[in-house]
């Protein structure tokens, strides 16, 4: 028997090489695909964030607008609407757009909201939308505020910015920057400094780690503009009541109780750097008939004549006096709620202060401020109280005191312990009608898409 041997060694080599030529081009495919998509990737990736940078070009282009222009929320054009830009490139190349939706202050609040949208012109619908919120901080952006110097006890708390054009005695504790303007001051008899002493711009006992003097001195000069404002664009205004004044009870319905106060109670005490007794006739012994008022709309109350004020504030107000008047925290004076949208202004021309019989334990929850003269509570022998608690802003232009002490440092007249809470909503959506900072600052800054 005979066998036919083949020779398949050609066929197998035709074979590998057809079928490597298949595999090598299948491979050069899908290497060639891949770097394709990569490269297609990394384009959108550069164009997103070439995007990026176009819309925050639109948020500084906004920032230095509203810095020349500090009221004009309409991008020079006079008109409301969606703002375009178009965005070069180093070379002048024109490479994108950006867009800008500007949001005005609400109504009592600073705060412009610039929302920037920016594009490319190669992949537009790839766009990142940045958004940022610049507003003017108030005189309220301090929990205390003083034009004098300033002296914080050891049974006294403050939380918030702290600050007097003058020197502090800090031996409380506080939370938060301690400022004065001066470098060195007279520590006068008053603040515990026989004959007066020669001391450094804060000292003290108390929070030193905060601490910083010859900082810049605050204004005191622009309330007396804003107290104009509130006169010539009042949505209740009063005149003289031709008694002693008027009494405000805020009602917890958005509206307010006003009567005439008919007569007062006398309680002989004494003030700051006066060594003389005097009658103060702060208490209310009678009232007149009640009319209710609603809230104004656009918050603003001007009132010729001494005020009392005390109870439950729903919704925005302040109220400012005239010439040489003061205003009387009569009792508790409580917001609705501690959210920011139920804010008391009280601005007087003169002081702001506490009565005699006020209560053992007060709580005050409002912006006040003395323009002309002091927030305190005048010196009554023996007459002691137990707590009060402010949360808001103090600012007075004039030496300040809710308590006086013996030599030794207990308390004799006023309130044994008080804290400050600083409000935090009043930075930048101050009461109606207070006065602000001329710079926008950032407040917030993000990424909607």
């Amino acid at each position: 028997m005979f066998f036919k041997r083949f020779n398949n060694s050609g066929n197998i080599l035709l074979s590998a090489l057809v079928f490597g030529s298949i595999a090598m081009t299948i491979l050069v495919s899908v290497v060639s695909g891949y770097a394709v998509s990569e490269n297609r990737a990394s384009v959108r990736k550069h164009n997103r964030e070439l995007a990026f940078q176009i819309a925050d070009a639109g948020i500084n282009y906004y920032r230095w607008h509203l810095a020349h222009d500090k009221e004009d929320y309409q991008d020079g054009t006079g008109e409301d609407g969606i703002y375009l830009h178009e965005y070069y490139d180093k070379d002048n190349n024109l490479i994108g757009y950006y867009s800008l939706n500007i949001t005005p202050p609400s109504s009592g609040s600073t705060v412009v909201t610039i929302e920037s949208t920016g594009w490319t012109i190669e992949q537009p619908e790839s766009d990142r939308i940045l958004k940022a919120r610049v507003g003017f901080p108030a005189l309220t952006d301090y929990a205390f505020l003083t034009d004098a110097d300033a002296w914080i006890g050891d049974s006294e708390v403050t939380h918030g910015k702290f600050h007097a054009n003058g020197g502090i005695r800090y031996d409380g504790v506080g939370d938060a920057p301690i400022t004065s303007a001066v470098l060195t001051y007279t520590c006068q008899e008053h603040h515990g400094c026989g004959g007066g002493q020669a001391k450094p711009g804060i000292w003290g006992d108390g929070t030193s780690n905060l601490w910083n003097f010859d900082v810049p001195a605050e204004d005191f000069d622009a309330v007396t503009v804003k107290l104009s404002e509130i006169e010539q664009n009042a949505g209740l205004s009063f005149s003289s009541s031709g008694k002693q004044g008027w009494f405000f009870d805020f009602q917890s319905d958005g509206t307010i109780n006003v009567q005439k106060v008919n007569s007062t109670n006398c309680y002989k005490g004494q003030d700051v750097n006066d060594n003389k007794k005097y009658w103060f006739c702060l208490d209310i012994r009678s009232l007149g008939s009640v009319i209710n008022y609603p809230m104004p709309a656009n918050g603003y109350i001007y009132v010729e004549d001494t005020v009392w004020v005390e109870g439950t504030v729903n919704g925005r107000a302040t109220i400012g006096t005239g010439e040489d008047e003061s205003i009387i925290l009569n009792d508790d004076i409580i917001y609705q709620e501690k959210n920011g949208e139920h804010v008391l202004g009280l601005i007087a021309s003169e002081n702001i202060l506490i009565p005699h019989d006020s209560p053992n334990d007060l709580e005050i929850d409002a912006a006040i401020l003395a323009q002309n003269g002091a927030a305190k509570r005048y010196y009554y022998s023996g007459n002691t109280k137990d707590n009060l608690s402010i949360y808001g802003s103090v600012i007075t232009a004039g030496a300040w005191t809710w308590s006086w002490v013996s030599g030794g440092g207990s308390v004799v007249s006023g309130y044994k312990n008080t804290t400050s809470n600083y409000d935090v909503n009043l930075t930048y959506n101050p009461p109606p009608g207070f006065p602000v900072g001329s710079e926008y600052n950032l407040i917030t800054w993000e990424e909607v898409k």
